[in-house]
Order: structure tokens, then sequence, then C-alpha cells
């Protein structure tokens, strides 16, 4: 490999998929640009896209996909725990803290109760981000030296 990991989510809202994912994860929009329906039609994206590359602080990307030509305009509500494929996105963070609590106000949700739980040494949290993908954050604060 020789970059980090990107990861493409296709959207309905692109500005408000940018602002939660720059604003409250702590991403840092790096580019946004076309893709032509010769490239997206082919890759099973609906044809011509809008991309807002997402740098994340720690490295990798997320890929905001916005279909042009084949506008998303059906909510997909967050697919059942268990099933195969892609499951959630996971952010790793210092203090997740100050993210857990500005996530309701832009229309995340938890999916979980207690919001914030601890497994392993780390705090884990789970949300649903404003159009219903999971997402998790964990902090290594709480951390017990002899938890494996």
């Amino acid at each position: 490999m020789t970059r980090p990991f990107e990861v493409g989510l296709v959207v309905r809202d692109l500005e408000l998929m940018e602002r939660f994912y720059c604003d409250v994860i702590g991403c840092r929009a790096e580019r946004r640009s076309g893709i032509p329906e010769s490239i997206g039609g082919p890759a099973g994206l609906g044809g011509e896209l809008t991309v807002v590359w997402l740098r994340v602080p720690s490295g990798g990307c997320v890929k905001l996909l916005l279909p042009r030509s084949a506008p998303v305009s059906v909510y997909a509500p967050p697919l059942p725990a268990g099933r195969p494929g892609l499951s959630y996105l996971t952010f790793h963070l210092e203090d997740m803290d100050p993210v857990v609590a500005a996530l309701s106000s832009v229309g995340a949700r938890p999916l979980s109760d207690p919001v914030v739980v601890r497994a392993r040494g780390r705090r884990i949290s789970f949300w649903a981000d404003p159009e219903g993908n999971a997402v998790e954050l964990v902090d290594m604060r709480g951390h017990d030296p002899g938890e494996r």
C-alpha cells in the first residue's frame, strides 16, 4: 500500500454531510471535483458525481459522493447488525466527549444506551450520522494497563 485507506459514502445532502464530518468529527475538506459519467457509471455510482475528499487528521480519507445524474432520493434506514458488508466507520479520538456532546445537535442519533460504553480499556460510542451511516468513536481515556 502506498497511501492511507479511503472510504466512499454516497450521500443525499453533500453540504450537510460535509459539515458533519468536518465540523463535528474533525475531518478537513481537501478537494472537490466532478467525476464524469464515464467513470461513475461503470463503477455503479449512478453516473456523474460530485466528490468531496475529507482528510482524516490521523491519515486516511472519507470521500463523500453525490450522484448528479441520478440523485439519491430515498432514505435508506440503517442496516441491521450482523449483516454482511460495511458496518461502520471508526474514528479514534483523544477525547470523544466534545464530539459526543455535539452530535445530537447536528442530526446524529446514538445507537446504544448508554451512549458511551467502556470495553477493553477504551471508551466507545456508536452513532448514526445525519443520513444513517453508522459511526464508531473510540478513545483510550480510562485505560487500565492490565486490560487487553
